[in-house]
């Protein structure tokens, strides 16, 4: 057809930036939409991982489409006063003002002290207010969806967009709603933690693996947006029950201890690809943990036992302090139905300590791991610097990347 007046090639371009940038935010909503299937071969917190930088990204070409447009057209764009400007044209500005608060907003969340629920309530709410400006703003390029085909595409894609939402914040909220979970338990762990027992109100426990987690909702609505991502302690050889072990870290875990017995709670899982039951062709396993990243991998260690597994397997534990280490007893005793070694490492031991101190590093790693680490996958869970380090020290000795598994846990 005709090509609108003032078009060309850097007017395409700018337009095409802004289509691309509306595709990379809409995929967004499914990255964390978490359908299992779909995230299975990644694990959900890889694909979280990618909902970020992909969102940085998409942030960069719109910028990039605002600003082709404003160094080569801008008395086209119609000014700057939002009384005076197209409407579609405010709600670009909108949008672009939109995204770059839910960047900032997830980037800074913990300099700037932003509550986690509070800034997970303002991510969804301005998400969605942006992506509505977005589309609303497409609206004004009219030459681009004049053909049927191009506008059918983009109305099935934002009708597709609200389908989602209504999944997510509805659907799956109201069947978690019809199968509430009783707390029967409450624990004190070392290292300022707790284990929380559930137990379904009626029917069974769901089928889980070792070393998977779930999004768990405790006193409050599957509506609020209250749900915390925490592993799996227990395992799955034992029925009737789960078990979170959960450290008091942020906002919501700060005042885990609150808990009491009889509480409601709501369970969505399980989610995640963590574990050995994943890599059914392992010789053996290397476990390794910092802190209340032990919760997944005790959860392994526990189904193994029950099983009666007879491979090799090795664990590094690493903690500040000795009366910081979760599970101290269970492992010992698990250790004599396993053929497993246990390596504490510890970066404030006590005097008379004999063990290895200060982190997992390569050279603590070589002096408990065999020569031939071959068939043997390796399985990191810990805060962040902890895994950079590990993993670092795993491919010092030689452990390809494919058989170093490791669990995010720090999501947002």
């Amino acid at each position: 057809g005709e090509r609108p007046a003032g078009g060309g090639f850097w007017w395409d371009f700018a337009l095409a930036l802004g289509y691309s940038a509306l595709a990379m935010m809409a995929v967004q909503f499914w990255l964390t939409a978490r359908f299992k299937h779909a995230s299975a071969p990644f694990g959900v917190d890889i694909l979280y991982y990618f909902h970020r930088y992909l969102a940085l990204v998409a942030f960069g070409v719109i910028v990039l489409h605002a600003g082709v447009l404003l160094w080569r057209y801008r008395p086209t764009l119609g000014g700057f006063d939002p009384r005076t400007m197209p409407g579609y044209m405010l709600a670009g500005w909108i949008a672009l003002s939109g995204f770059a608060l839910l960047l900032a907003s997830s980037l800074w969340r913990k300099p700037l002290r932003i509550e986690y629920d509070r800034w997970r309530r303002l991510h969804v709410l301005v998400a969605v207010a942006a992506m509505v400006a977005a589309v609303w703003h497409i609206q004004g390029s009219a030459y681009y969806l004049a053909d049927p085909g191009k506008h059918a595409l983009w109305t099935v894609l934002a009708l597709s967009w609200i389908g989602l939402l209504l999944y997510v914040r509805l659907w799956r909220p109201w069947r978690l709603r019809r199968q509430p979970w009783t707390v029967e338990s409450v624990t004190r762990e070392r290292g300022r933690s707790w284990t929380l027992r559930l137990r379904p109100q009626s029917g069974a426990v769901f089928d889980y693996a070792a070393g998977q987690f779930a999004w768990l909702t405790l006193r409050a609505s599957p509506w609020s947006l209250r749900e915390h991502p925490f592993s799996f302690a227990s395992a799955p050889t034992r029925n009737g029950h789960v078990e979170f072990t959960v450290k008091e870290l942020g906002d919501f875990t700060s005042r885990i201890g609150e808990i009491q017995p009889g509480d409601t709670a709501f369970v969505d899982g399980p989610y995640g690809s963590f574990g050995i039951e994943h890599t059914p062709d392992a010789r053996g396993a290397v476990f390794l943990a910092g802190g209340v990243g032990i919760a997944p991998i005790i959860s392994q260690l526990r189904t193994l036992a029950d099983r009666g597994d007879a491979r090799p397997l090795w664990l590094f534990y690493g903690n500040r302090s000795w009366d910081r280490v979760v599970f101290r007893e269970e492992i010992d005793a698990l250790a004599t139905r396993l053929d497993l070694t246990v390596v504490h490492v510890l970066s404030e031991p006590p005097a008379d300590w004999t063990g290895e101190r200060g982190f997992i590093t390569p050279d603590v790693l070589a002096r408990h791991l065999p020569t031939d680490s071959t068939g043997l996958h390796a399985f990191v869970c810990g805060p962040t610097p902890m895994i950079r380090l590990v993993e670092r020290g795993l491919g010092a000795l030689g452990m390809p990347l494919a058989r170093v598994h490791s669990e995010i846990f720090d999501l947002a």
